[in-house]
């Protein structure tokens, strides 16, 4: 573990990088807590995952892939029944609409198979860059740091950025990470933010960040 007060943003990305890998091993893959198989299924899964827990959309979605397994299944679906499939998961008339109309692009646009640059991916209905990244980082090794409330929460907490805008804290966070190491460190920041630095009652006693946070105690 990386001993010392940094004192620059990058620095205290280093240490934050290196601790939460010791407390929350694993790849970006392992550390995925949303149940998938491939690229389009976890696609789907991520639209689904808004506004609602990961718990919940793994209870929807077995039933949904084994209903619509392809993007060409879930394009020519019936909305009405894919909305009974996806109702647990909240506001599921937009994601049905999403879902399915994500599937319709990827088989008119790029031959059922979701596309690998964040260029084309944000062309998807229902797909922004925290998603884009989501599917990138997780499901195809490429590098992408999601940030979702989370990661800007903490990362404003520990001082590594001043934005409050998700793009611009994205670039602020990537020249201070490894490309290979962006979406694990996404992941763990959000395991971290769910379980020890909350929105409303951080546990900065029990935090392995707190040494330097420059926020620690301030709550």
């Amino acid at each position: 573990m990386a001993t010392g007060r940094p004192r620059t943003p990058a620095g205290r990305a280093r240490v934050v990088s290196e601790r939460l890998a010791e407390e929350y091993p694993g790849t970006a893959t392992e550390l995925c807590e949303l149940d998938y198989e491939n690229p389009f299924q976890l696609l789907t899964a991520t639209i689904l995952s808004a506004q609602t827990t990961d718990v919940n959309v793994n209870k929807a979605t077995p039933a949904l892939f084994a209903r619509y397994p392809t993007p060409q299944d879930l394009a020519g679906a019936n909305p009405a029944e894919v909305e009974v499939l996806v109702q647990s998961t909240g506001f599921y008339r937009n994601k049905t609409k999403s879902i399915m109309g994500m599937a319709r692009a990827l088989v008119e646009r790029f031959h059922s198979e979701v596309p690998t640059k964040l260029s084309d991916l944000v062309t998807l209905p229902g797909v922004g860059r925290k998603t884009g990244n989501v599917v990138r980082s997780v499901a195809m090794g490429l590098p992408g740091l999601p940030v979702d409330t989370h990661v800007l929460r903490l990362s404003q907490r520990l001082g590594l950025t001043t934005n409050t805008d998700p793009v611009k804290v994205e670039m602020d966070l990537n020249p201070m990470v490894k490309a290979s190491e962006r979406g694990a460190l996404s992941l763990r920041m959000i395991l971290h933010g769910r379980r020890v630095c909350s929105a409303r009652r951080p546990r900065c006693g029990e935090c392995l960040l707190a040494d330097f946070c420059p926020s620690a105690g301030s709550f």
